[in-house]
């Protein structure tokens, strides 16, 4: 008699060979591990004995990324209701008992590219923490009750956001920089359509990114990665795999370039210090990884104390703060340069801002020393960031979502081999002579008195 392949052993064939693919291309640091289960999804358990505690965390590929204007914040909304009611927990009461009895810490988070959630137990609770995470993660409970109670609080941090003034200026920023993709790259949201969500709009969030073959289970701790793997798949393995990848059945829209700089300045009555921001279209993860490295390693040259910029700017008291930072994205990352000028220098410090920026690819911008200095402090901000157990996780999540565990794995030896070459290489590519928004933020008061749109334009 012939052997039908059927559509599920299909499926659970190819997913099985992607994972033997895939694990054997796999490089991870020591006493991490990892294995797909045959749903689909993929499980990282972090051997960790400091302490004896286990944190069990669910990342997902959702965020802002993956929502257009109508979805604009819903997966921030997504990720408070996660910590509400599910089907063995009918209740955000029962829910709450279950932690405090767990003795569990825990919260969430929604960024660009990911959505998290953890709990941290001792021990002990391993296979009770799987399970109330499994009980969470895959049969949520949407009451209207419970949305009623909680869209104001989602609310809330986007009313908290709007009245600080260093908000609104990033905020126009993005609105400028990304134009009708914003939605796309700020996880906030949108008012109305926070405060008009549904339970079906919960579902739809749900139904187009919750499934094993989208997300990935972390287990970190005081754990075997033998006993970790098997609980794990004892608990998820029956979660159903969707059929398909979320991110190629909802692709994300290609990031229009800048056509040109845009230059704007906000009055807000409330801004008592102003507040100068310059953003330019960085680097993606998917495109040009090297850059993103650089990236890093160029802006913490540049918040030495000894820069160039720091010298000219803020011990020339032109300036109280300039900061240059890059967010790691696989789609199109920013970069930004945000300086808090002197109030009685404000048109002097714009122009020696300027001018820095012209001179960022000069070969005499930074010295061997600031270089060194810098791949240095990369290195032990790392060892920081490593010395607590349960962030771990969230590390190792943050990257697989945003560019791969092969990246989290090789980044500090690779911030070791940035030279000059790749740093001015970035700089020519995605900063000098490159479109870009600049904003300003200024009390009315102070910005009749300075005319700061006279002087804060584009160069003619």
């Amino acid at each position: 008699m012939p052997f039908k392949f059927t559509r599920p052993l299909i499926l659970t064939l190819l997913v099985f060979l992607f994972a033997v693919a895939a694990n054997a291309q796999l490089r991870l640091p020591e006493g991490y591990y990892w294995k797909q289960l045959p749903n689909g999804l993929q499980v990282l358990v972090i051997e960790n004995a400091k302490v004896p505690l286990v944190t069990v965390e669910i990342a997902v590929k959702n965020g802002a990324y993956t929502e257009g204007p109508e979805y604009s914040g819903l997966s921030h909304l997504f990720e408070h209701m996660f910590f509400k009611a599910n089907k063995d927990y009918p209740n955000q009461e029962v829910f709450l008992k279950r932690t405090q009895q767990l003795g569990a810490i825990w919260n969430g988070t929604t960024s660009v590219e990911r959505v998290n959630y953890f709990f941290t137990v001792e021990k002990d609770s391993l296979v009770a923490d799987l399970k109330f995470m499994n009980a969470a993660i895959r049969f949520p409970i949407y009451r209207e009750e419970d949305m009623k109670k909680e869209r104001p609080v989602v609310d809330g941090e986007f009313q908290r956001m709007e009245s600080d003034p260093g908000s609104q200026l990033w905020l126009e920023v993005q609105r400028r920089e990304w134009g009708d993709l914003v939605t796309r790259k700020v996880a906030i949201g949108i008012h109305d359509v926070i405060n008009t969500a549904t339970p079906e709009k919960m579902m739809v969030i749900k139904n187009k990114y919750y499934f094993p073959n989208n997300s990935l289970l972390t287990i970190c701790g005081d754990v075997k990665h033998e006993t970790a793997f098997a609980e794990a798949e004892k608990i998820f393995g029956d979660w159903a795999n969707s059929g398909f990848d979320p991110i190629q059945k909802y692709p994300i829209p290609p990031f229009k370039p800048l056509d040109s700089s845009s230059y704007f300045v906000k009055e807000m009555s409330i801004a008592q210090t102003p507040y100068m921001m310059f953003s330019w279209q960085g680097p993606s993860y998917l495109t040009d990884s090297a850059s993103t490295v650089a990236a890093d390693v160029f802006s913490t040259i540049v918040g030495l104390n000894a820069s160039k910029m720091q010298q000219a700017l803020v011990d020339k008291n032109l300036a109280s703060d300039a900061s240059l930072s890059y967010s790691t994205c696989k789609y199109v990352g920013p970069i930004d340069l945000f300086v808090v000028p002197n109030p009685d220098k404000v048109k002097e410090c714009y122009a020696e801002v300027m001018n820095q920026i012209k001179h960022f690819a000069d070969p005499d911008y930074f010295t061997d020393e600031q270089l060194k200095d810098a791949k240095a402090i990369r290195l032990r901000a790392t060892i920081h960031e490593k010395e607590k157990p349960s962030r771990l996780a969230s590390q190792a999540s943050f990257n697989w979502c945003s560019t791969s565990l092969n990246y989290y794995t090789d980044l500090d030896s690779n911030y070791q081999k940035v030279t000059r070459e790749d740093i001015a290489r970035y700089i020519n590519k995605y900063i000098l002579g490159k479109p870009m928004v600049a904003g300003m933020i200024i009390k009315p008061e102070m910005n009749k008195r300075i005319n700061a749109g006279s002087f804060f334009m584009a160069a003619k």
